[in-house]
């Protein structure tokens, strides 16, 4: 009885709130799980070839870097109102945005990655009959990877929090739950809707932490060689 009395008194902690409103909140997480990926892995595959341009032609470079920093910029607000003419009142909206958002982190961190591999290991290579592509897919990429996968940590968690923001426009996942609450002053909602996306953006960055430490096995044994 006490428990369901959280409703009516409208308090911030309720069991009752999350016990009768579970479909709702997982629906909402579901919503927001689904942007979130397809946000980050949208992004990832337009920065990667962005960050080879930039590397490879280095007149490129500056433009590249200066218009993702620009759209990084944009207030998310007035993004997501720029992009509602081309997209109209859909999720498409709320991806699109996120992944312009991505792109300076991305691009920058592919780049920081590719320029911190050894030259000798390089030589190495082509002096074993590698070439451009198996060069960069067999060396390259695999010494980059502490820098592209900080990268992408940084971009997912971020990403976690500005897809809250979609709420504007009905597409927000556990944003729609806060904006509603916080509209209604329904305190148990904002809280556990809050709760929930910042457990989110804590399980994605320790998910991909251990994806680091299980694809750059030589990081952890020269951290222990060096104490």
């Amino acid at each position: 009885m006490a428990d369901g009395n959280c409703l009516i008194s409208n308090e911030w902690i309720c069991g009752e709130y999350v016990r009768t409103r579970g479909q709702e909140l997982t629906d909402a997480t579901l919503e927001h799980v689904g942007i979130t990926l397809a946000s980050v892995a949208i992004g990832l595959l337009v920065a990667f070839p962005l960050a080879l341009l930039a590397r490879r032609w280095r007149l490129v470079a500056g433009p590249v870097l200066g218009l993702t920093t620009i759209l990084y910029t944009v207030p998310s607000l007035a993004m997501f109102s720029l992009l509602l003419p081309v997209f109209g009142v859909s999720a498409a909206v709320v991806i699109t945005g996120l992944v312009l958002y991505s792109l300076t982190i991305l691009v920058r961190n592919i780049m920081a990655g590719l320029a911190s591999v050894p030259e000798e290991a390089r030589e190495a290579a082509r002096g074993m009959g590698y070439g451009p592509l198996r060069l960069l897919f067999g060396v390259e990429l695999p010494l980059a990877l502490p820098a592209l996968m900080a990268g992408l940590r940084i971009t997912t968690v971020s990403t976690v929090s500005l897809t809250t923001v979609g709420a504007i426009i009905g597409y927000g996942g556990l944003g729609n739950l806060i904006y509603e609450g916080m509209r209604s002053f329904f305190k148990a909602e904002v809280l556990t809707a809050s709760v929930l996306c910042v457990a989110l953006a804590v399980v994605a960055d320790l998910l991909l932490l251990g994806l680091q430490r299980l694809l750059t096995p030589w990081a952890r044994k020269s951290r222990k060689g060096t104490t």
